[in-house]
C-alpha cells in the first residue's frame, strides 16, 4: 500500500469514459495525478475535448492532487493507423500510442507510473492477451486499479465522485472503432505495424503539440 509518506507522481490516462476518471479519483488518493487525454477528432465529435476538461476539473475539484491535463492530438495518427492497419487491430495499435503518450508525459513530468482504466474483458482492448501486446515493450511500470471491477462497481463510484453525468451526457462513440475488433492480438504482428507506420516520428510529432492546462 502506498502511504502519506511515500507520496508518489503518477501520469492517468484520461478518456471521456466512466472508467478512467475513477482510475485517477482512486490512485489520487496516495500520489500527484497529471492527466493525459488522446484528443480522436476527427473520429470523434470535437466537443470531446471539452468534455476531458469538463471531467479534470471536477477531479481537481475534489482532489487537489490531479492538478494537470495533457491533451495529445491523436486524429492523424488514428487516421494513419485507420488507412495501413488490418481493421481488427485497431484498437490494439491505438492503445499502444495512448500508452507511449503516457510514457513519454511520464519522463517529461517525473513520474513513476502510467494509470489507466482497464477492467480485465470489459472490451475487446482488455482481453488479458491484448493488454500483454498493448503493453509489450514499454519499458515503464502500468498500473491499473480497476482491473478487478465489475461495471456496476465503478459507476458507483463515478456517480458518487461527480463524474459520471458528465461521461454519459454526450454518448460520444469512436467512429475508428472496429466492427469485429480481435481479441487476440499478436506482438510480431504489431511490432512490425509499428515499423511501416514510423511510430517513433508519429509519437513525438503528437506529443510536441499537446495542450497543456492547469487545472
Amino acid at each position: 500500500m502506498i502511504g502519506d509518506k511515500e507520496k508518489r507522481k503518477f501520469v492517468c490516462l484520461l478518456s471521456t469514459g466512466i472508467d478512467s476518471p475513477v482510475s485517477a479519483y482512486l490512485m489520487g488518493r496516495y500520489a500527484d495525478i497529471i492527466l493525459v487525454h488522446a484528443y480522436n477528432y476527427p473520429f470523434i465529435e470535437s466537443i470531446d475535448k471539452e468534455i476531458a476538461l469538463k471531467i479534470a476539473r471536477r477531479l481537481h475539484s475534489i482532489n487537489k492532487n490531479i492538478s494537470k491535463l495533457y491533451i495529445i492530438p491523436h486524429g492523424e495518427i488514428l487516421r494513419e493507423i485507420k488507412r495501413k492497419v488490418k481493421e481488427g487491430l485497431t484498437c490494439v495499435m491505438c492503445k499502444r500510442f495512448m500508452l507511449k503518450y503516457g510514457r513519454e508525459i511520464a519522463k517529461m513530468e517525473g513520474a513513476e507510473a502510467i494509470i489507466t482504466g482497464d477492467s480485465l474483458g470489459q472490451v475487446a482492448s482488455q482481453t488479458l492477451d491484448n493488454i500483454f501486446v498493448e503493453q509489450y515493450g514499454l519499458r515503464f511500470p502500468v498500473l491499473r486499479p480497476l482491473i478487478g471491477f465489475d461495471k456496476d462497481e465503478v459507476v458507483r463510484i463515478a456517480r458518487r465522485i461527480g463524474t459520471y453525468d458528465i461521461s454519459i451526457e454526450e454518448n460520444l462513440q469512436c467512429k475508428a472503432t472496429p466492427r469485429r475488433p480481435t481479441t487476440r492480438a499478436k506482438v510480431e504482428m504489431v511490432l512490425n505495424i509499428e515499423k511501416e507506420l514510423n511510430a517513433k516520428a508519429l509519437l513525438k510529432k503528437a506529443v510536441s503539440k499537446a495542450e497543456i492546462i492547469s487545472l
